[in-house]
């Protein structure tokens, strides 16, 4: 059975570009891995490091609510206060 794949916008580079748009479903580390065009690994490694958007677990696998990266891209947008 092939594997359906969702298209992703790319983020934003600028406060004032338009928001993210996410795919209305939970998203794999590969989604978030090409969403941020960074490695897998590198999403698995925020995982390890709770660095990342938080993902959870549905049984064996790792997934990510787009709302909750949404919120963490927000986050990260954010000056440390």
């Amino acid at each position: 059975m092939p594997r359906r794949t969702a298209s992703v916008t790319a983020l934003p580079t600028s406060p004032s570009a338009e928001p993210l748009a996410l795919p209305a479903r939970f998203l794999t580390p590969e989604d978030v891995a090409a969403l941020f065009g960074v490695p897998l690994e590198t999403v698995y490694q925020w995982r390890r490091k709770r660095t990342g958007p938080p993902g959870f677990r549905a049984g064996r696998h790792v997934r990510y609510h787009p709302d909750a990266v949404a919120r963490w891209v927000a986050d990260q947008s954010n000056p440390a206060a």
